[in-house]
């Protein structure tokens, strides 16, 4: 099953009277279940290709499909229950409310989403173990280190179970060690559950990591390679 379809891709951006070419004619097709890459410089494109496959920006030309759905043709209300049902985020900057604890990060989506408190507690339950995170629910984002808040994150991101997650330099903000325990995790996840990982990054460590790294620069593909598992 095709998770994102990209198909000449275009995004402009204004900046001080000129434009920006930030993605020029981008196509590319991600399968349930990859475990992939989009590697370059800063300013190359890549962290541009993951919003709009995240449904946060606006297309400049091409069509974005996720999950067959053509992003496009969406109203923002549209738009925004896909990105709440379909597809959890992990950022460099973890992003968590300072105010709430670990788990009512965590829960927030299922929260947003509707779901019911005992459903909510069964997959609060089921992420936490898992992530390393237990004896941590009550703990506020200040009162843990990095590679806890972005534990967090991850939960966040899982516990609504996505298609598809989108990882933007997910280990900028971590030691060696550190990043590659979150990468064992992601892989390990990604294996059991069949969700798809979209990388963006220059980190090499997390380019060792995937099955395959997608090379761009100057808002074009220069290379697509692919690896056995």
């Amino acid at each position: 099953m095709t998770v994102v379809k990209a198909e000449k891709l275009v995004k402009d951006y204004g900046l001080g009277g000129q434009t920006v070419h930030a993605l020029r004619g981008v196509s590319l097709d991600f399968e349930e279940g990859e475990f992939s890459v989009i590697a370059g410089p800063s300013g190359s494109g890549k962290s541009t290709f993951l919003h709009l496959a995240g449904c946060l920006d606006t297309l400049s030309g091409g069509t974005m499909r996720i999950g067959g759905e053509d992003t496009a043709g969406l109203s923002r209300k549209a738009l925004a229950l896909l990105r709440r049902k379909n597809i959890g985020f992990i950022f460099q900057a973890y992003n968590l409310i300072p105010v709430l604890s670990a788990a009512e990060n965590i829960s927030l989506p299922l929260i947003l989403l509707g779901v019911d408190k005992k459903e909510i507690q069964d997959r609060l339950a089921s992420v936490i173990e898992p992530l390393g995170l237990g004896g941590m629910e009550r703990r506020r984002p200040r009162e843990m280190s990095g590679g806890q808040q972005q534990r967090v994150a991850i939960a966040r991101a899982l516990i609504k179970k996505p298609a598809l997650i989108l990882a933007d330099e997910p280990t900028a903000n971590l030691d060696s060690q550190t990043g590659g325990e979150i990468l064992d995790l992601m892989m390990k996840l990604n294996e059991s559950e069949g969700t798809t990982f979209i990388f963006s990054t220059h980190d090499k460590m997390v380019m060792d990591y995937a099955r395959r790294i997608i090379m761009i620069r100057d808002g074009q593909i220069e290379a697509d390679e692919r690896r056995s598992a």
